[in-house]
């Protein structure tokens, strides 16, 4: 096991860039990802169209946060599975079928909630 290393103000920093990073490399690889991205943008220029509350703001930016980060999971499970086998195995489908569905369960979820905060305004 290694070592705990000491905090430091600039491994906090590069642990953002990390971060940032990797959304850039999902933006970057995924199809679905832009979908969702589109989705996004419309969602909030909609929802300061239609003057949103503040308990409707924190529902639609739950929902739209719940749905990109089932994507990012699953393309970190995507990208594991690739490097572990470039062979089929069934494990690896499965956990890459089970991890998709998950983005679809969330995705429909937001959808569910964009249309019951969204809905009484148009």
């Amino acid at each position: 096991m290694e070592p705990k290393k000491n905090f430091t103000i600039k491994s906090r920093i590069k642990s953002f860039a990390y971060a940032f990073n990797g959304i850039k490399r999902l933006l970057l690889s995924q199809h679905n990802a832009w979908i969702h991205l589109v989705i996004t943008v419309f969602v909030v220029v909609l929802g300061f169209v239609l003057q949103l509350s503040t308990v409707e703001w924190c529902l639609i930016v739950l929902a739209m946060m719940i749905v990109w980060t089932a994507e990012g999971v699953n393309t970190a499970i995507e990208f594991l599975s690739d490097a572990v086998s470039e062979n089929h195995h069934p494990l690896i489908e499965s956990a890459k079928d089970i991890a998709a569905g998950a983005v679809l369960i969330s995705a429909i979820g937001a959808v569910v909630i964009g249309i019951l905060v969204l809905y009484p305004h148009l």
